[in-house]
Formats: structure tokens, sequence, C-alpha cells
């Protein structure tokens, strides 16, 4: 939404938060239904999002845009009913409605809309009392072009149904019990493009149906019981996460349109004869994260890759040598929790020189490795070095040099970085200092229980942080008080600071009310992005649903708990606890070139608190 507003020019963006200031200013402008009518279609959208977001827009306003507006974003909206979509049902231009995870949406709700003859697009996902019956309502929409219904209540008969739409290029049945049978009724569809049934109950048999869909450029079989990929010659993207895949294709010439496979999760029974298409492959993107797979020779012919994901896998650095006969085609490169070490990535470092986004987090690289990153991969955008041996120093080895130099100083040389992640219990504020020389950097990610207020007070100088995450962090209130954050931040991660109370991170929140404050105490006090708006593409929670279906076994009752997370109130009683947090800590904002350590700090603290 911000980046649309960005493409308009200041003067409409200032008419728009002058014409949704408030329902006072909204009432004043309402009335002119004329002047509204004849208002652009992109102006008219622009003003009906904006109002969304201000929570100004109300049903019978809708009233005024019925004959302006072309796009409708009502995704996640608890309050869409049938009284809203009885208003919707009279915009006589509308081409696209997007009304997915609305939960009030039912059968009964989507009858206005039958008559729209102008709509192309329309978003249902996740609307859970959507069924058969909502479906035979869509079918008099006749100019439907692209329908999602990914995890509603339809079921094989409906699906059935939606053979009557013949001008669908794009049908989205994430999570639908689609069996053979649909696939063969649905083969009406000669203009579909894009298919996605991951979780369905296809088998083989019903993939070779798939053929039919000659035009068929997107394929999402994940989590089905396919395990050999239909010979599409015109497929692009072909989605078979948590298969049993045996092949891709008995044909390599069949895929030689293939630019994006994604295979995360997947179990191979025989690796060499799945890949058997590389040698003329055009693939660009591949992800066979959290795969069983030990061997990545076949990674040596695909020299068109752009983006390559490796994590969770086996890869270490027996196998560099062949990413690095990638070359430098490669832009991003993911090999978070690897084996991979500094000596393994030191001799990769040389042969990716155009790599822009980088992960290296969970595995062996040390303070090492940001010099390699620095010397030899100029064009990093985005680095992930969490969860490493990085401690923030690398040991001098000149017996005359006895103080350890800062190893992050290194990447003042990366002038392309925007975005870093550094989250490990171990690192220090001295260790980050020179952080704050990274000028050109949008989005900063730490966590640590050994920062204190002097790394947020530094990191305040940083002019285009967007987002900036301190973590887990000893923060206090007079530390947080005195924290002047850029213009230009809008997100700030403070979860975990356990130090803060209520009344300081309510009063952050009060001070800078355009930004979205993250912390326990903070749910209540940052109104923007209330709505957590869901990909189309399939959550990861719902295949976990889906796997739990399959295998009809209960669901684990064990939470995932970051490896590093260290509860830092088990230190003190609950009297030092209060005292902690009301204790002005005027050294935890150093003059400039003073750092102070977490022990020292907590020494102080114990001497007071003893003193008292």
């Amino acid at each position: 939404m911000e980046m649309e507003m960005e493409m308009t020019s200041p003067l409409v963006r200032l008419c728009l938060e002058e014409a949704c200031k408030s329902g006072v200013a909204v009432e004043r402008w309402r009335l002119q239904r004329r002047s509204l009518e004849r208002l652009p279609a992109h102006l008219a959208d622009a003003l009906l999002r904006h109002l969304l977001r201000r929570r100004l827009l109300f049903p019978s306003l809708l009233e005024v845009f019925k004959h302006s507006v072309e796009n409708i974003d009502l995704r996640g909206e608890s309050s869409i009913n049938a009284e809203w979509m009885a208003y919707i049902g009279g915009f006589v231009n509308l081409l696209s409605l997007n009304i997915s995870d609305c939960q009030r949406i039912n059968n009964s709700t989507l009858w206005p809309i039958t008559g729209l003859t102008s709509l192309t697009e329309l978003d249902l996902s996740r609307c859970s009392k959507v069924t058969d019956a909502g479906i035979k309502h869509l079918q008099s929409v006749a100019n439907l072009e692209k329908l999602w219904i990914s995890q509603t209540g339809v079921t094989e008969a409906g699906i059935s149904l939606l053979a009557s739409l013949k001008n669908l290029s794009l049908l989205d049945l994430g999570g639908l019990p689609v069996t053979d049978h649909n696939l063969s009724s649905l083969q009406a569809l000669t203009k579909l493009e894009y298919l996605d049934i991951w979780g369905s109950n296809v088998t083989n048999q019903g993939a070779a149906s798939i053929l039919k869909f000659s035009n068929l450029s997107f394929l999402n079989l994940s989590w089905t019981s396919v395990t050999h990929a239909p010979n599409l010659p015109h497929l692009e993207c072909l989605h078979m996460n948590k298969c049993a895949v045996i092949s891709i294709s008995n044909h390599s010439s069949t895929l030689a349109s293939l630019k994006k496979l994604v295979l995360s999760g997947a179990t191979f029974s025989a690796e060499t004869k799945a890949f058997s298409f590389t040698s003329k492959s055009s693939i660009t993107y591949l992800d066979v994260s959290k795969t069983s797979l030990q061997n990545f020779s076949f990674l040596d012919t695909m020299t068109k890759l752009e983006h390559l994901d490796l994590s969770s896998t086996a890869f270490g650095d027996d196998s560099v040598e062949f990413v690095a006969c990638v070359g430098d085609t490669l832009r991003n490169l993911n090999l978070s929790d690897t084996k991979i070490t500094s000596t393994g990535f030191e001799i990769l470092s040389g042969h990716v020189p155009r790599l822009e986004t980088l992960s290296l987090s969970q595995t062996f690289v040390d303070d090492m490795s940001i010099s390699y990153i620095s010397n030899m991969m100029p064009c990093i955008k985005a680095l992930d070095l969490s969860r490493t041996s990085i401690r923030g120093f690398i040991q001098q080895q000149s017996p005359q040099e006895e103080e350890a130099k800062p190893s992050l100083a290194a990447l003042q040389s990366l002038t392309s970085l925007k975005t870093l992640s550094l989250e490990h219990p171990y690192l220090s504020d001295i260790a980050l200092s020179p952080l704050s020389s990274l000028t050109g950097l949008t989005h900063l990610s730490l966590r640590s229980t050994s920062l204190t207020d002097s790394t947020l007070h530094h990191l305040s100088s940083l002019p285009n942080l967007v987002s900036l995450g301190v973590q887990d962090a000893v923060l206090t209130n007079n530390g947080l008080q005195k924290f002047r954050p850029p213009l230009s931040l809008r997100t700030l991660n403070l979860k975990g600071c356990w130090l803060l109370t209520k009344d300081a991170v309510v009063g952050l929140c009060k001070r800078h009310p355009h930004i979205k404050v993250m912390h326990e105490f903070a749910h209540e006090s940052s109104s923007l992005d209330q709505n957590q708006l869901l990909p189309r593409s399939s959550p990861p929670q719902s295949l976990a649903k889906v796997a739990r279906r399959k295998s009809n076994q209960r669901p684990g009752t064990s939470v995932a708990v970051a490896r590093s997370f260290i509860d830092q109130r088990v230190k003190y009683n609950r009297e030092e606890l209060f005292a902690l947090q009301d204790l002005p800590l005027s050294r935890l904002i150093p003059q400039e070139g003073e750092f102070v350590n977490v022990p020292e700090i907590l020494g102080d603290l114990v001497s007071h608190l003893v003193i008292q």
C-alpha cells in the first residue's frame, strides 16, 4: 500500500491525506456525488484504500464509489458482511475483488456480486464458510479470469462446477480435496495458465490429466502423492514441496521452459534420476531447502541460476565447488543451517562476485567470513549472519598487536548493503559499534542479551533506517526515554527487552505514533498494520494441518524456542527487579567514544542494591 502511495504525486498524496483526515472531512466531500463519479479509477481506488486504512470506511460510504472504483481489497477485514457485499454488488465497473480471510463471508453474501459482469478477479481464500452453494452463485460471473478459493469449504462436487467458467486463466484450489476425477472435469478450462492444488488428493494418474492444460505455466503439486512431474512444454514454475520425488521429467527437452523449481522438504528416492533433466536446464530459481540431498553435483550444470536455496541440507565445504560453478549469474544464496565453515566460504566467495542476498545464519562461519564478504562480494544488499560463530572481533596474528580488531568494521566497504541481521546472544555493544557508520542501512535486526542502551543510542544516528530490531536486550526506561529514532524509522522491534515497563513503552508509542513498536506492552498502543495480510500462496500453518490430517496423528505440544533465548529475570529476586525498573542508569547512555559492557553494568546494579 505504501509503495502505491509513493507512485502518486506529492499533490495527490496531500489531497488524500486531507480527504481522510477525519470523519468530519469525509462528510464534507461525500455529498459531491457527481464529482466522485467522474473521479479517475486509479484515484478512486487510492482514496478507498486510504479510507480503509484510516478506519473511516463504512458500508453506506461505498455508494459514492460505485461508478469509479475498479479494484477493492478488503482482505482480512473482520467486519465485511452481507451489508458490505450488497453495496459492492452495485459497482458497475469493478474488475477485482479481494475478500480473502473475511470470516463473515458465506454463500448468501456472495449472491449480490453475481451480476457483476465486469468482474475478472475474485479472491475468497480462507473464507471457510463458502461452500459448493457459493460456487453455484459464481457460475453466473462468466467473465471471471482469476479465482482463488483455497482453504474454503468447497468439496469435490463444487470443484467440478468450476468447469463452466471457461475464461479462467488462474485457479487456486490449494488445501481443497481435489481428486483425479476433478482434474478430468476441469479440462474444459483450455485457457488455464496457473493451477494450484497443494494438499489435494491428486495422484500420478491425475497428474497425467494435467497434460491437457497445454498453456499451463505455473503448477503447485506440493503436499500431494505425485512423484513424477508432468511433462508440460510451457511450464515455467513448478512446486513439489514435501513430495516424494522420483523424477522431475522423463524427457529433458519437455521442461526447457522451466525457470523456477521449488522442492522444499521433498524426499528423493533416486537423486540422479530426479535431476536428470538439468543438463539442459534453463532454471534460474532453485529451492531444495530442508531436503535429504547428499549429492549436489547437479549444480555444476545449472549455469543460469540466479536464486539458490540450500538451507537446512547436508551442504558443506566439500560441496562448495558445485556452487562455485554457477559463477557470476548467482544473485541470491541461502546457506543457513548448513555445514559450511569459513574455510569453505573463503573458496566460495571468490566465485560469486555479483551476489546480492546472502544468508549464513546457523552455520559455523566466524569473523573471518566478514572480511571475505567485504573484499569479494561488493554487490551485497542483504546479509544474514545470525547465530553463527561471529563474535565481532578478529584476534591479531602479530604479537605486537595485542588488541582484537573489530570485524564488523569491514562491512563499511559494502556500499550497497541495505539489510543486515545479526542475532547472537554474545554480541556486545563494543562489537556492534562499527554499525553506526553503515549509513545506507534501511533494515537492521539485532538480538542479544548482552546489548544495552548504548547500542540503541548509537543506532539512532543511522539516517535511512526504516526497520530496527533490538531484541532480548537490557534496555532501560531511561534509555528508551532518551532514544531519538531517525525520521525514516517505521518499525521498532523491542521484543524480549524485559526491563522495560508498560509506561515506558506506551510513552514511546505516543511520542512517535508513526512507528510500529513491537513489544509485549505495545500490542494495544501501536495501531499501524493491525491486519496482518496473508499472501495468496499456501501458508505454512495450513500445510502443517494438512500433514496432520493425512497422517491422522495428534499434533505435538512442544513449542519451538530460540536456542539463544535466556530469561535474564532469573538473575534477580522480586525486590531487585522492581528496583531495576526505576533505577536511573545514566551510564547506559555513554559519551561519544565511551562504551560500557554488560558485566560492568550488572556489577554497578548489584553494588547499588547492596548499598540500599
